[in-house]
């Protein structure tokens, strides 16, 4: 008759495993936590998206030159915001949303400041 045996491994109390989340996984439970700061941020995300950020977007696209192509980039950014915050959705799901959205707004700005300033383009 044959016997197996099986070794296993014991962890001491000393010893735990050590789990490395990602950068993504964080942002998200610091966004869950921020559960209790709904109002402020769904005020930071209206407010400050809507009257600085798109602002200052728009008037980008119109200084210089006043291509089509970053309209409804621009819209869909502040849309994406303004519908997330309205239908009240938790704050893991509109923090990234806010954040995103001024991502797209920051792209645009730096893609109209590469194309330069042409004021001429605005009335054509």
């Amino acid at each position: 008759m044959q016997s197996t045996l099986q070794h296993q491994a014991r962890i001491s109390a000393n010893q735990s495993a050590t789990t490395h989340l990602s950068l993504w996984r964080r942002f998200i439970k610091w966004a869950d936590g921020q559960e209790n700061s709904r109002i402020f941020w769904t005020a930071i995300a209206i407010a400050g998206h809507g009257c600085v950020f798109t602002i200052v977007t728009m008037a980008a696209i119109l200084f210089t030159g006043n291509n089509f192509i970053f309209w409804p980039f621009a819209i869909a950014a502040m849309s994406a915001c303004v519908v997330t915050n309205l239908a009240a959705m938790p704050t893991k799901i509109t923090i990234p949303v806010f954040f995103f959205s001024l991502l797209v707004d920051l792209v645009i700005i730096v893609l109209c400041l590469t194309q330069g300033f042409d004021l001429a383009g605005t009335y054509r």
